[in-house]
């Protein structure tokens, strides 16, 4: 597994274009990798998550294989001064053990199975950041960690970028509710968490959720 970091400039319409289109993003991440190449395997699956700022965007990738980003620098990037950065990941992930504490990053795609039989079984998202927050605390265990209790003057939780995004895919229109986790945990299982964090956690992975980042606390 590999772990992929790339700057994109702000200032560029391609940037633009990219943060409005979950669609065109995951073309743009999966156009990485040549045909024939396998975006999942039995160690994980190709995952990508854009971390915004007022002043900076930034593309996290996880794959299977080495990501080629060429082509992301000459439409989103500064292509004569700036490339991408990419490393094993595999050391990281080997050296996660149960008991250790780390500052965590997640956007999700936080959803429900409705009962109403007229919504066709068709996933709804989670509209309050109370519901979103719940969703996720519904999964920490099956991914290997626990969240830990708030700290003093330090959130446990909290939830933001809270958003709606509506993009074309062919004919249809996708809607994609999405959610911002950032909190402090502690790992229960190591195997599991580093599967989390290979495989991915919720749905919508190919559209910019279910990649988690770790930092040491």
């Amino acid at each position: 597994m590999y772990f992929t970091r790339m700057a994109l400039n702000p200032a560029r319409r391609g940037t633009r274009f990219l943060q409005t289109s979950p669609q065109a993003m995951h073309a743009a991440v999966l156009s990485a990798f040549p045909p024939g190449v396998a975006t999942q395997n039995t160690e994980g699956r190709v995952l990508w998550r854009l971390d915004r700022s007022k002043h900076e965007v930034f593309l996290y990738v996880v794959s299977p294989e080495s990501p080629d980003l060429t082509h992301l620098i000459e439409q989103a990037g500064w292509p004569t001064s700036s490339t991408w950065q990419t490393r094993d990941y595999a050391p990281m992930l080997g050296q996660i053990t149960a008991g250790q504490h780390y500052v965590f990053r997640l956007v999700a795609n936080p959803v429900r199975q409705p009962r109403e039989a007229e919504l066709g079984g068709k996933r709804v998202g989670h509209v309050t950041a109370a519901q979103q927050q719940e969703w996720l605390i519904d999964r920490v265990e099956r991914s290997g960690f626990r969240i830990l209790e708030a700290a003093e003057e330090t959130p446990a939780l909290v939830v933001s970028d809270r958003e709606v995004k509506k993009f074309s895919r062919g004919p249809a229109t996708v809607t994609l509710s999405t959610a911002r986790f950032d909190g402090h945990l502690e790992v229960t299982d190591a195997g599991l968490l580093r599967q989390a964090l290979a495989m991915g956690i919720g749905p919508a992975k190919g559209y910019g959720c279910g990649l988690m980042t770790l930092a040491r606390a």
